[in-house]
């Protein structure tokens, strides 16, 4: 048990690396970590409740996997070819959708849960 646990743990490790550098590497990334800090703030600092919070991290958890894979494709596809190819800008403008979506969905769901709460400051 304690051999397979220890393996498990050990298979985070390239997920994590994958992680650390892109924050560390990608502005968007960097974007979606200031954003996702601040609606943490901003949920601790209304009291959502349990039911606002899972939708709120399903959401930015969308976010963050779309973004993460859209980095991955566009590492990928510079890799593949650097020349100006349609076939690539294609992949790489649809990975961006992606994420455009993701964001356009998370940001209706922090409407829902945050814009309530605004409004009752005014």
């Amino acid at each position: 048990m304690l051999r397979w646990f220890s393996l498990v743990c050990r298979s985070f490790g390239p997920a994590l690396a994958g992680l650390f550098w892109a924050v560390k590497t990608q502005r968007n990334v960097q974007v979606h970590a200031i954003a996702s800090a601040a609606v943490v703030v901003a949920g601790i600092g209304f009291g959502i409740t349990n039911f606002e919070w899972c939708a709120v991290i399903l959401a930015a958890g969308l976010v963050w996997a779309a973004e993460l894979l859209n980095t991955a494709i566009e590492v990928l596809s510079d890799r593949v070819s650097s020349a100006r190819e349609e076939a690539i800008r294609r992949v790489k403008d649809v990975a961006a959708a992606a994420v455009l979506m993701a964001a356009l969905a998370a940001s209706a769901v922090g409407l829902m849960v945050f814009f309530p709460r605004l409004l009752r400051l005014f």
